[in-house]
């Protein structure tokens, strides 16, 4: 137990890490990573906006974040508690496989965000 809660310690602070990295270069330079989909076919995906989203909440502007990608703002808090089982299912017993009933809700919430990709582009948010 103690080696998967060092491994999951380096790697949240390794994220973490690159995240604010990111974040500050971003800041600093107003240069991001260009969303490829957006550049191939001129549309937004489902992720167009997340950056952004992120930098507001950090900046408690949950209007701004709201505005720039409001499907993954809405299901951020499900998302966290979900990534909080996985690492505490994983640092408790070692289990990486998914329960039916949790890998159920993430494909429900891979195709909330597929509907959120396509109403975006069509009514033009």
């Amino acid at each position: 137990m103690r080696d998967r809660i060092k491994r999951v310690s380096i790697i949240g602070a390794a994220v973490l890490l690159c995240g604010c990295a990111y974040a500050v270069f971003f800041a600093k330079t107003g240069i991001g990573i260009p969303c490829l989909f957006h550049l191939i076919t001129g549309f937004k995906c489902p992720g167009c906006g997340i950056t952004r989203m992120l930098l507001s909440i950090v900046q408690l502007d949950f209007v701004a974040a709201f505005h720039y990608n409001a499907a993954v703002f809405c299901l951020l808090p499900f998302l966290l508690f979900l990534l909080g089982y996985w690492v505490y299912r994983y640092i408790r017993y070692g289990f990486r496989q998914n329960p039916k009933p949790v890998e159920a809700i993430c494909w429900v919430f891979v195709a909330m965000l597929l509907v959120w990709g396509i109403v975006r582009n069509v009514i033009g948010m």
